[in-house]
């Protein structure tokens, strides 16, 4: 059994840190009551919740699972990655029930064109970022579909087909002997961009109406963002891009927190408020805490370079000889299709990236460019893109 060590130097640790009474939960109570009236935005993995502060309500706006229209979108952007995972399983892992998901992925397929219209999108689904652009859209499921059905029969045929080459060129891509008008790539990054275009246009539009003071804002992104590795920067984080879009860039990014380890509270059910108001104490005090201590920097080394969070440099992948980069590339354009794919594979490679925030901060911008009206935005691979259908 190891010594007891010093009882009065753990005295002295317990005085300032880990004690209930400690002076640094003194600083961060104190710090917590001069701020009860300030506006706390908090972000989870489905829900935007604002505590106004003063003991007033909060309100929520679901933002990611709950609206119409994102699942639907969604499934039609995973067709490429649907694939291309029974392509590994056959070629790179042996895998022989790879066949068994291509039989059921064909017959989804064939289902949602036997369904699929314009007037789904307009009548049933009626995503309003979406007005439109109901055809196109419809036109480019059909299109999606048709694509992958070719395919997947093409495989079951002969499953010596099913590799990463006819993969790139007869799917994905084109260049190969299958004429393909559109590259699946493409349709990938128009149903991502319209997917950010949607919450963009919702979120922003209901975070511009709450009137926030963002110069004084506290903001917390709380818990799981996507997959477990991804989203805790701000650079990685398409919440944290929309945030500082709706705030027309007046919040200042040190008062935004991304704490993947903060309780989060489930999407409330019939107007229940009760878990999301229980939470205001505990989350008002992880940011007070947080920034009592952010405030001690300055007092303690004037004078000293202090920490400024700085801006994201972009590569620029419009070089062919560009193979590699580390951070998300610089997009210039709607058309500007390598860097937009380049994207796609960077937030499937790299952990840290969320997957569904490929193209968010472009759309975002993008809303912001137009006046923040939906239909005034170029949607890359989508806009002036004839999709053929066999409707």
């Amino acid at each position: 059994m190891s010594a007891p060590g010093s009882p009065e130097l753990i005295r002295l640790f317990t005085t300032y840190t880990s004690d209930p009474d400690s002076i640094g939960r003194h600083l961060a109570r104190s710090f917590a009551q001069n701020t009860r009236d300030t506006p706390l935005i908090v972000a989870t993995g489905a829900d935007f919740a604002i505590y106004p502060g003063g003991g007033r309500p909060p309100v929520v706006e679901g933002y990611r699972l709950s609206p119409r229209g994102f699942k639907e979108l969604t499934a039609v952007s995973h067709l490429g990655p649907a694939v291309a995972s029974l392509v590994y399983l056959r070629e790179v892992l042996g895998d022989g029930g790879w066949r068994a998901d291509a039989e059921r992925l064909l017959a989804e397929v064939r289902s949602c064109r036997a369904t699929g219209s314009a007037e789904l999108w307009r009548d049933r689904i009626a995503v309003e970022a979406y007005r439109g652009r109901e055809q196109q859209i419809a036109d480019l499921v059909d299109y999606s579909c048709a694509v992958t059905e070719r395919y997947l029969t093409a495989a079951l045929a002969d499953e010596q087909y099913l590799t990463a080459e006819t993969l790139r060129t007869d799917y994905l891509e084109g260049g190969g002997d299958v004429e393909l008008p559109v590259p699946v790539n493409h349709m990938m990054v128009a149903t991502f961009f319209l997917a950010g275009l949607d919450i963009s246009f919702r979120i922003g539009r209901w975070l511009r109406a709450q009137q926030i003071d963002w110069a004084e804002a506290m903001v917390v992104i709380a818990g799981k963002q996507g997959r477990a590795t991804a989203g805790v920067t701000w650079t990685t984080s398409s919440v944290a891009t929309l945030i500082l879009g709706a705030s027309e860039d007046k919040l200042p990014l040190e008062r935004m927190y991304l704490a993947p380890h903060a309780p989060t509270f489930p999407t409330p059910v019939d107007g229940d408020l009760s878990e999301v108001i229980a939470l205001e104490e505990p989350l008002r005090g992880l940011w007070c805490a947080t920034r009592a201590t952010v405030e001690l920097g300055g007092l303690m080394f004037d004078g000293y370079p202090r920490y400024s969070p700085s801006g994201v440099l972009f590569p620029d992948v419009a070089d062919p000889a560009v193979t590699e980069v580390g951070e998300m590339p610089v997009v210039r354009s709607a058309a500007d299709l390598r860097a937009l794919v380049t994207r796609l594979r960077v937030v499937m490679e790299d952990p840290r990236q969320l997957l569904s925030g490929a193209v968010v901060d472009v759309a975002v911008a993008a809303l912001a460019e137009a006046g923040w009206d939906p239909t005034r935005v170029d949607v890359p691979g989508l806009t002036g893109v004839c999709y053929p259908t066999g409707r």
